[in-house]
Formats: C-alpha cells, structure tokens, sequence
C-alpha cells in the first residue's frame, strides 16, 4: 500500500510499514500484557458470545422497540399538529410547527436515544471483552447486567468521554482512509472509479465499530490512563489497516445482504399489525406496512445484527495486535496527518 498524497507521506508509510513487525528503529515492545481466549472471529463464534450475552442484545432490543414507538407517536404529533395549524391558523404556522419539531425535537430525540444505546453497547462490550480475554464475567459470581453496570459506572468518564470522541476518531480513520491507496492496490483494474467510490463507502460504514474496538482494548489493557489506550488503539489499527479493513469490507456487505433479507421476512408479521390497526390507517395499508417493516427491520439490526460484526470485529483486532509491538512512527505519522488526533489526546 502506498499513500496517495506526495512522495514524503509515502515515505512516512513505507518506513511505518517495514519497521512494523520488527522491534528495531522506532518500534517498541507491546504496549499491552492481557490474555486473549478466543482468537476466531468467525461468524460461528461470534453468535456463539452474542448468545451468550442475549440479555444485552434483549435490552437493547427493548429500548429501540420503547423508542421506535415513540417516534411514531411523535411524528403522528408533528404531522397532525402542523395539519391543524395550517387548516385552523394559517400554513405558514404549520410549516414553522413541521420544521421545528422534525429539526429540533428529532435532534434532541436521536441524541438521548444515541446515548441510551450508546451505555447499554457499553456494557455489553465490557462483558464480551471478559468473555474473550479471560472466558468468564468478572470473578465468576457477577451477572451480566451487575458486571456491565459496574464497569460502566467504574468508568463513566471514559465512556462518557467516548460518546463524544466517536467524532474525533471518525475523523481520523477517514483522514487516514483518504490517504491511502488501499483500494487502488486491492482492485488494480482501470476504469474501476465507481466501484472504488462504493468500497470507499463501505469502508466509512465499516469504521463505525472501532471506537467500541477502541474501548475493548482500553478495558483489557487496563492502566489509569484512556488517553493513551485510546491513542494507542488508533495506532494498531493503522498498523494492521489492511487485514482489518479486509475483514470490514466483507462484514458490512454480509450485514447489508442480511438487513435486507431481514426487512423482506418482517413484511409478513407487519401486515399482520397493518390489519390491527384503525381503519382510516389500513386505507394507506401498503405504506404502513412497508413502514412498519422497515422500523423493525432498523431494531432488529441495531440489535442482532450490528452487535454479531462488532465482536468479529473485537476478536479480530485483539488476536492482530496480540505479542505485536506498537510502532511510534505511526504517532508521529496519525499527529502530522490529522489535528483530530491531537485533540483524542488534550
């Protein structure tokens, strides 16, 4: 792989590259000593563990089910409120109650429920990295839910800090995606330039799980100091980009084939509930139906699916960077390359 941008990054990124695997030059011992049980991250075991952890996949099922109807609520709310004010009042008022509501309410709306999945994916990724670092929860006696609970609560700040770091690392894996020549090498095919922009895409959808990948490194490394985890989470990433982009390519576009057959299956019960519904509801019946699918669909996924490619995600990193050292030149490299990196730290 070459960088895409100049002759001197490249020579940054080779030098990265060949000093990798070794411990010479800038590369340093493995900045980690924790255990790692479970090496596969094949689909097999990762359903194995998310069977494991049902309650989780559960709960969290339950709190986007709980806010899936409230949203229906909210948007029969919006709808009907700017019909009244546009019929009774005058429809620039409906339009203002439409807009106000979608645009506000749904922003603060999606970032309680962000949030709110954000704390119980928490919880969950604690108890699956005990599962995959030491195969039991906690000392053997704790359930999942009070070990979860515990860990989040133990460190709150990090998970907090977390929720809003997701941007900042986004911003950095997509500073370093656009650096690369990744899918050049992968597809050395010309004329290949809208096949390399949906990869591009793919691999932007991929990245979504690293800052989970991220605190699952943090809590098996343990220390008192996130920042540097943290960091030093990023910097393995980029030193084993290629293997573990490889896998993300394949996972998301398995995820999307399944979320797809998944919204086809939910047509069924969904007409069922279609048929339940008032009668001025049932005259739109296709629609709501459709509606309907694709919300479960959406909770299903958020729920089953997503967490399934997350812990092949966790288990592939953690055997990738197992014994490996961490090579200082990336920090340099991930500090020159994007400011974002730099505030993951202050």
């Amino acid at each position: 792989m070459s960088l895409s941008n100049g002759g001197g990054r490249s020579g940054e990124w080779h030098a990265a590259g060949q000093s990798q695997g070794s411990s010479q030059g800038s590369s340093q011992g493995p900045s980690h000593s924790y255990p790692l049980l479970v090496r596969d991250h094949g689909l097999g075991t990762a359903l194995k563990l998310l069977l494991e952890t049902l309650p989780y996949a559960l709960a969290r099922w339950a709190v986007l089910l709980g806010f899936a109807a409230a949203c229906a609520v909210f948007a029969f709310v919006a709808v009907g409120g700017a019909v009244w004010l546009g019929t009774h009042v005058a429809s620039v008022f409906g339009y203002c109650w439409l807009l106000g509501t979608l645009l506000l309410g749904g922003w603060i709306w999606g970032a309680i429920l962000r949030y709110t999945v954000h704390m119980i994916a928490c919880g969950h990724v604690a108890v699956l990295t005990e599962l995959i670092t030491h195969g039991r929860i906690g000392n053997g006696t704790e359930g999942q839910f009070a070990y979860g609970r515990r860990i989040v609560m133990d460190r709150f700040g990090e998970v907090a800090v977390l929720f809003g770091l997701n941007a900042l690392i986004r911003a950095v894996l997509r500073a370093f995606h656009n650096a690369l020549d990744t899918l050049g090498d992968w597809l050395p095919v010309p004329g290949m330039k809208a096949i390399v922009g949906l990869l591009n895409t793919i691999l932007s959808a991929a990245t979504r799980y690293l800052d989970k990948v991220v605190l699952s490194y943090d809590l098996a490394r343990g220390g008192g100091d996130p920042r540097r985890n943290i960091q030093d989470g990023l910097v393995y990433y980029c030193q084993n980009a290629k293997p573990i982009l490889t896998t993300s390519v394949w996972m998301v576009i398995v995820e999307r084939i399944l979320s797809i057959l998944l919204c086809l299956l939910l047509l069924v019960p969904a007409g069922l509930v279609t048929v339940w519904l008032p009668e001025a509801v049932r005259e739109y019946g296709a629609i709501v139906t459709v509606f309907i699918a694709a919300l479960l669909a959406v909770t299903v996924r958020a729920a089953f699916i997503q967490p399934l490619f997350l812990i092949c995600m966790m288990i592939r990193f953690h055997a990738l960077i197992e014994h490996q050292p961490i090579n200082s030149t990336w920090v340099g490299y991930l500090d020159g390359l994007s400011d974002k990196f730099r505030q993951i730290g202050r």
